[in-house]
């Protein structure tokens, strides 16, 4: 028998020689690609607490704008706009009257006056289940003198 290329076990330590660099690079490969996924998953779940929190801001500001809405609604409507005025003693204007572009007076300018309490029918008298009734407002005060108007 005859050997090919020198002693036997000096080739083997060459082959695996040059197979040592691909291992380590094999290895560094793989290992960079796990830490890469360890920090994309940790960032999506940042990113999920983040909108979770934000999902959850947004329900309760939707919330709090619904009651104020409410509360909106409410003081805007017909009755409780009359009782405000009540209470703060205003009362219904007559016909209206109107200065033109030229500074004329369009209509006769008079006071306002109070109008007559409204009768409320004897059902409206007792006390209703649902709380007691409002309380009865001071008459509102009388102008003493009447407003000038330019008369053009």
């Amino acid at each position: 028998m005859s050997k090919r290329g020198g002693r036997p076990g000096k080739a083997a330590n060459t082959g695996q020689a040059a197979r040592m660099p691909f291992v380590l690079l094999v290895v560094a490969l793989l290992g960079g690609g796990l830490i890469s996924l360890l920090l994309l998953n940790s960032a999506l779940n940042e990113g999920s607490f983040q909108l979770s929190r934000l999902k959850k801001e947004t329900t309760a500001l939707t919330d709090e704008e619904q009651a104020l809405q409410r509360d909106v609604d409410a003081y805007s409507a017909p009755d409780a706009l009359q009782r405000r005025a009540h209470e703060l003693g205003l009362v219904p204007g007559g016909s209206p009257v109107f200065i033109g572009p030229d500074g004329k007076v369009q209509g006769t300018p008079a006071v306002a006056s109070e109008p007559p309490p409204p009768s409320a029918p004897p059902a409206a008298q007792t006390p209703s289940p649902a709380g007691p009734p409002a309380p009865a407002t001071s008459p509102a005060p009388t102008p003493s003198s009447t407003p000038q108007t330019p008369g053009r």
